[in-house]
This record gives structure tokens, sequence and C-alpha cells, in this order.
């Protein structure tokens, strides 16, 4: 793992967003506020998808972040960032915008976090009325 290849990403991303890394799992988190919304592996950006974005990493050709668990391929819900979306920082940011988005919405569905607590409360708020 090479932290210029992190550096590079993170510089890369300063236009779009203020962007912090934590290390984890052999790799590097990507965080916008308290939301993990990439992931760095062997020096290859996976940024966070679910069934809104998935297609758009197919169509580019690029697959899941997938490593092996007791001999089986476990695939995330990150998958690799196509190489021509680093020639252009707005095309980035766009692409980056996307899964911190996909992000904000596994948090809203996560039992027990504040936003799903919060839109709870808003559903049955009278004064919302």
């Amino acid at each position: 793992m090479s932290a210029d290849y992190v550096d590079f990403v993170l510089d890369a991303l300063a236009d779009w967003h203020r962007v912090t890394s934590r290390r984890m799992f052999g790799g590097y988190g990507l965080y916008r506020g308290a939301l993990m919304f990439a992931l760095i592996v062997d020096d290859t950006l996976y940024f966070k998808a679910d069934d809104s974005t998935r297609g758009d990493f197919e169509q580019a050709g690029c697959g899941p972040f997938v490593y092996h668990a007791r001999g089986k391929p476990v695939a995330l819900s990150y998958w690799q960032v196509p190489a021509d979306v680093f020639e252009d920082a707005d095309y980035l940011g766009q692409w980056a915008q996307k899964a911190y988005q996909v992000a904000v919405r596994a948090q809203a569905l996560k039992p027990g976090s504040k936003a799903r607590k919060t839109a709870r409360l808003k559903q049955v708020d009278p004064q919302d009325g």
C-alpha cells in the first residue's frame, strides 16, 4: 500500500470536498465528515455503490472489491473507479458525490442511526404537518 497513492487521491478529491483517510483492513477508508464513501486497497480506489449506481461501474467495465474469507470470495459494496475518471477533477467530483450519496442513504437505513431516527420523528411530528 502506497501512502503516495493515498495522497494522490486526496489531492485529486480536494476540489470536490475535504476528504480524510484512515487506515483499515490493510487499506484506507476515505471519509467526508463521519461517512466512509470510498476505499483504497492495493493502490486502487473503490467508491461505495448501490443499485442506483452499480450500473455506472458495470458499464465502465469495473468490478467490486472482493476479498476472501474462509476460502470464499466476499464482494463489498465498493466498486473500482474507472481510470478515466481521474482525467477531469469535475468528473471525479461527480463520481465521488454519487458515492457519498450512497453512503448517506446506507447510513439512514442502519437501525438506530441518528438519520433514521430523525426521519422517523419528522414523519410523526404534528408540527411538520
